[in-house]
């Protein structure tokens, strides 16, 4: 077992939370890993310690040829076995078309019948992390091939100190703001994939945990597309913030390992931020397929706390959160890591 290649091409936050199986793969077998993963997370996987190589996957709306090429470069690739961490039928037929001998996926849907190596983990029920599910994918592959599995352990993604250090020197000086003050990052988009917080409640929030820790400067992170909601919440925070937008994502990255603490909904960033280990706030709605267990960050133990809707409240209606109640229990946070 020579070459290996893991599929995680969905979300920038389902792909983080591969990382910890991805430095088990690693660690554990020194085998050669391959990535395919969509473009927009391509910068992220070549950050990555554990990834040797990266293959971008145009997607499913890409032309033929496109798809014939990623077909013919797979194949070309001679891969002793795949770990489909996401399975859709898309992915189950590829895999086979490449003539992958080892085809490993989590035992669901019609599309498990293309792999000849299945798990059953029933990640519908969001009975643990998804960064559990992907690490017992991977235990089983170990297994199977008579190799020890090697625990991980967080930080998953770091950067060297003098490099962060300059970094964040760069961007205090972008942003008009003190390097050496603690830096409290807000994001308040969502990318879509969980209901968040309004911007109303955001800034509340800030306000509130501005009053206990004045030392902290809030930097409200933004990616495409988010900037005027960024700018909206700093027009509601009392004592200023500023927004930070416009980075390209290894850069992005690198801002939010300087952050002190990191708050944000459900989304790419918070994931990010874990990965990090930077300390982190995340705000989850009811649904059980968003709760805040599955979606767990991967920060180390006791460096996340997780806020949701009272039980009482809709599904879906984030507004239900108490701002005031959150940043009571963020301020002890607050005064450790930003004073």
């Amino acid at each position: 077992m020579k070459r290996v290649l893991v599929v995680r091409n969905d979300k920038i936050g389902d792909f983080m939370l591969a990382w910890p199986g991805l430095a088990m793969l690693k660690a554990s077998s020194g085998c050669e890993i391959t990535v395919l993963v969509p473009g927009y997370t391509r910068q992220l996987a070549e950050l990555c310690p554990s990834i040797d190589q990266v293959i971008e996957d145009p997607g499913k709306d890409a032309t033929p040829a496109d798809q014939r090429k990623l077909l013919k470069q797979l194949k070309a690739e001679h891969f002793d076995a795949v770990i489909c961490l996401f399975s859709n039928f898309r992915n189950a037929r590829l895999m086979w078309q490449a003539g992958i001998r080892q085809r490993w996926a989590p035992a669901t849907k019609l599309a498990q019948l293309l792999y000849n190596h299945r798990v059953t983990q029933r990640r519908s029920r969001s009975a643990k992390p998804e960064f559990e599910y992907n690490l017992d994918l991977v235990r089983a592959f170990l297994d199977y091939n008579g190799m020890t599995a090697m625990e991980p352990t967080a930080p998953y993604l770091r950067f060297e100190g003098a490099e962060l250090a300059s970094f964040r020197l760069q961007q205090a000086q972008r942003l008009g703001i003190d390097a050496a003050r603690p830096w409290l990052l807000v994001h308040a988009g969502s990318g879509g994939s969980a209901n968040n917080l309004s911007a109303g409640q955001y800034a509340g929030f800030i306000n509130r945990l501005q009053a206990d820790v004045p030392s902290a400067l809030v930097v409200l992170t933004a990616g495409p597309g988010e900037e005027a909601l960024a700018e909206e919440v700093a027009r509601g925070v009392s004592e200023g913030a500023v927004v930070a937008s416009g980075l390209p994502l290894p850069d992005f990255c690198r801002l939010l390992a300087c952050g002190g603490l990191f708050v944000a909904g459900s989304t790419g960033p918070l994931h990010i931020a874990g990965a990090l280990d930077v300390p982190t706030v995340g705000f989850y709605p009811l649904r059980r397929s968003a709760t805040p267990l599955r979606w767990r960050p991967l920060n180390s133990e006791g460096r996340h706390l997780a806020f949701h809707p009272p039980a009482d409240a809709q599904r879906e209606d984030m507004s239900q959160v108490d701002v005031a109640e959150v940043a009571a229990g963020v301020k002890p946070w607050a005064r450790e890591y930003l004073s």
